[in-house]
């Protein structure tokens, strides 16, 4: 068995997703695979129920992710298997995990809101320098959003709101676009502020927003490459070339959700061009988000690569190196900024040396 190999499975709400990573002391890691299988648990949340059908693609889903893991040799100790919102709502959600546990040997753990919420945030501290500042970090799944507030990795609120992109795109608005648009976003505001949210975040503050969700990182993508400003096909070759700051302020956030919520076929066709997979559930998890930056105040946002798997990896190497060698929460960070520091600095030289040869 490789003992610096570790393993972290999601069961959610949108997708099933297995990282494997090799770790190395005190708390650094690179990524080995990465897997996304697309089980949709979010599908039956009118149900609260499980289907057959969902259960038999879980089964199979995570059979074939049990052998990626036997296959890289990964230590049971060092595997672990999370789910979220679907199976946190289900109300058969006692016979899935026995079923899971029968097919696959996995123990799912079953997420509060709350926990996670904390390991999302510990996932955002794997790759971004916030470590030392005040985050409220934002989390946009399926079934569910989670926020929480930490500094030098200790969470000192966190919460969970029932307000997902798969449950609310779900959800009977309206038929016609424009109307189911606007209930959904008085839908959204309503649920955050009966949650009194608002009032906690303002009383705990923070100083650096941090989205860590797909629905985050497909919205600065989309931000990055002009999507909300109309640019043609032929920018996109020279946006490309533009050093992408992953993050994005309230204004560039609000051009692309107008554009989201035009209806038509022609808007349809390019945002499903666009979007792909995420195309169904996009308007519903960026109205909300907008809704979030309204509501909380956030007037810019950096987005994360890392979330949930990572903060669960991260979660785990504590455990195991704590004892051994001492765990720094906060050194994949800065391993990391070296590591697109030497990019940058490689990319630099090439660009000087292609310079020298054409001059």
């Amino acid at each position: 068995m490789a003992d610096n190999l570790f393993a972290a499975i999601d069961i959610g709400t949108n997708a099933f997703k297995l990282l494997i990573v090799q770790a190395h002391p005190p708390g650094k890691f690179l990524p080995v695979l990465t897997v996304k299988e697309p089980v949709v648990l979010g599908y039956d949340s009118l149900s609260s129920k499980i289907s057959t059908r969902s259960r038999h693609l879980s089964l199979k889903s995570l059979k074939k992710l049990s052998k990626l893991i036997l296959a890289h040799n990964v230590r049971t100790l060092h595997t672990r298997c999370v789910a979220t919102s679907a199976v946190r709502e289900a109300r058969n959600k006692a016979q899935f995990i026995d079923s899971v546990a029968q097919t696959t040997g996995f123990n799912v753990e079953v997420l509060s809101g709350e926990q996670e919420a904390r390991f999302s945030y510990l996932g955002a501290l794997q790759t971004l320098p916030v470590f030392y500042h005040s985050v409220l970090n934002v989390d946009i799944g399926g079934g569910s959003t989670e926020l929480a507030i930490g500094s030098r990795g200790n969470v000192y609120f966190s919460s969970s709101l029932k307000l997902g992109h798969v449950t609310l795109t779900q959800q009977n608005f309206c038929h016609k676009e424009d109307e189911r648009v606007i209930n959904l976003r008085k839908h959204a505001r309503k649920v955050i502020k009966q949650s009194g949210l608002i009032e906690k975040v303002k009383n705990f503050g923070f100083e650096v927003a941090v989205g860590s969700s797909g629905t985050v990182r497909a919205i600065e993508k989309a931000i990055s490459k002009g999507y909300g400003l109309n640019f043609t096909d032929h920018n996109e070759a020279f946006l490309r070339e533009c050093k992408r700051d992953r993050k994005f302020s309230r204004e560039e956030l609000k051009n692309v959700i107008e554009r989201l919520c035009k209806g038509g076929e022609k808007h349809k066709a390019k945002r499903d061009g666009f979007f792909k997979k995420r195309s169904e559930t996009i308007t519903a998890g960026g109205v909300l988000l907008e809704e979030i930056f309204d509501l909380f105040g956030i007037k810019e946002m950096l987005v994360s690569g890392y979330a949930l798997r990572e903060g669960v990896i991260a979660d785990t190497l504590g455990k195991v190196l704590a004892d051994d060698h001492g765990y720094d929460l906060n050194a994949n960070a800065r391993f990391q900024s070296l590591l697109r520091l030497a990019t940058w600095f490689n990319g630099e030289n090439k660009i000087a040396s292609a310079a020298e040869v054409r001059g």
